[in-house]
């Protein structure tokens, strides 16, 4: 087992790279970044950093030098042997050659391309612009730099001891969440902690806790390299991103009011079972179901992201039943937010009324709240998201408010054009 303290206290070297994969990513990127190299390959597209917590001053912490030195080594990096061969001959969701030749052929030979940064006050504004299925790509390693650089500018602060002692703490917090865990019957839970992440050798560490302290309970990882590396499932289906780019090349409001069913549309004609996994909050969850095509509600089930959580599970659960489906024998994946508690409600509410799952993310792999002074060390939200689409902005609505981007003038004519009415305000924790 990796010695962290240890390393965390060698980071006095010239560069200890934080990212050392191009697979070091989630999941579900590379699944959609196959389905947009086959349907929107001439799509260009601009990623942007976006830091909800603004009084996290980035650009104060964080050596701007440093900072693109670690992003500068990503551009370096390209598949290894290894790494081509397992996501070829792997058997993904029980299926073999998800990814097909000619999209490995391409992922074989890539580098990422150039990022812009500059700093703008007391954040850094980092973006990445070019084809679609290329510069997305550059979500998953952004948001892990900034995120582990932020945490060895706290680290860097402490002795030897205290770093062993605070990682004996974070140890002890994460294995006492496990426990509670192990009590609750029939339990189906996954790491989705990639995106923010206290560093990469703790996502590591989590992911062998989960696997040896819940057994089958613990289905996977969304991190591919971590799933490789520790013979676990690889994780994930698709996100918010494929409706916002959709939506953004809509001609016209008909269009636009179609778009998030032309991204399943053109999903449904590349995965099947397990990966048929709706994610509708995008443009509001109610409006979407209500509006949805009946070949939709065959899928195998839904991701709840955004909103109140069991509001969004019933919303689901009702939908089903007034299309004719049978809701237990449908899945509802709770990604949003969770910790234990959570967790644990949620699954007592709803295990009898359909298959329950749950993405842990940040409070697994990142939870080191009330640890060091000034709780210098706690989670906060940063993002990267698309932010435009051949030259058109995009927007997200969500089911929670605070959750929502793009220029107001969009966000309105949006909300008009999918129905979005009043919506009740989340606090975005992470």
């Amino acid at each position: 087992m990796v010695d962290i303290a240890t390393r965390v206290w060698n980071h006095k070297w010239k560069i200890d790279p934080i990212v050392r994969s191009l697979i070091d990513t989630d999941f579900y990127k590379l699944l959609m970044c196959q389905s947009i190299f086959r349907n929107k390959p001439d799509t260009q597209v601009t990623f942007s950093l976006i830091n909800r917590s603004k009084h996290v001053p980035l650009a104060k912490l964080i050596d701007e030098a440093e900072l693109r030195e670690q992003l500068d080594h990503v551009r370096t990096l390209s598949l290894s042997r290894g790494e081509s061969t397992w996501l070829r001959g792997n058997t993904f969701y029980g299926k073999r050659q998800m990814f097909s030749p000619e999209f490995m052929e391409w992922f074989e030979g890539l580098r990422l391309p150039p990022y812009q940064l500059e700093r703008r006050g007391d954040q850094y504004e980092l973006t990445f612009e070019g084809k679609w299925h290329e510069v997305m790509l550059w979500e998953i390693p952004a948001l892990a730099i900034l995120m582990e650089l932020r945490g060895r500018a706290v680290l860097d602060q402490m002795g030897r001891f205290e770093l062993q002692v605070l990682y004996a703490r974070s140890m002890t917090r994460v294995w006492e969440k496990i426990e509670v865990l192990r009590d609750i019957p029939d339990l189906s839970i996954a790491d989705f902690g990639t995106r923010r992440r206290h560093s990469y050798l703790w996502q590591d560490w989590c992911v062998q806790a989960m696997h040896e302290g819940l057994g089958d309970a613990f289905t996977g990882t969304s991190n591919c390299k971590i799933a490789k590396s520790r013979e676990v499932e690889a994780i994930g289906t698709n996100a918010h991103e494929l409706p916002m780019v959709y939506a953004a090349l809509a001609k016209d409001d008909a269009a636009l009011a179609q778009a998030p069913y032309d991204v399943l549309s053109d999903w449904h004609d590349e995965h099947e079972g397990n990966l048929r996994i709706i994610l509708p909050d995008t443009y509001g969850t109610k409006g979407f179901l209500d509006n949805a095509p009946d070949w939709l509600a065959g899928w195998t089930g839904i991701r709840i992201d955004s909103g109140d959580p069991a509001t969004g599970a019933q919303t689901a659960i009702d939908w089903w039943k007034s299309r004719g489906e049978d809701p237990l024998e449908k899945r509802v994946i709770f990604s949003d937010g969770l910790d234990v508690e959570k967790i644990r409600t949620l699954h007592a509410q709803f295990a009898d009324k359909v298959k329950v799952s749950f993405g842990w993310g940040t409070l697994l792999t990142n939870d080191f709240r009330g640890l060091v002074p000034n709780d210098a060390l706690a989670p906060f939200s940063l993002v990267c998201k698309a932010v435009s689409a051949n030259g058109h902005p995009t927007v997200k609505l969500s089911d929670n408010p605070n959750k929502a981007m793009g220029p107001q003038d969009q966000i309105d004519r949006y909300k008009h054009v999918f129905g979005v009415g009043d919506q009740a305000a989340e606090e975005v924790v992470v």
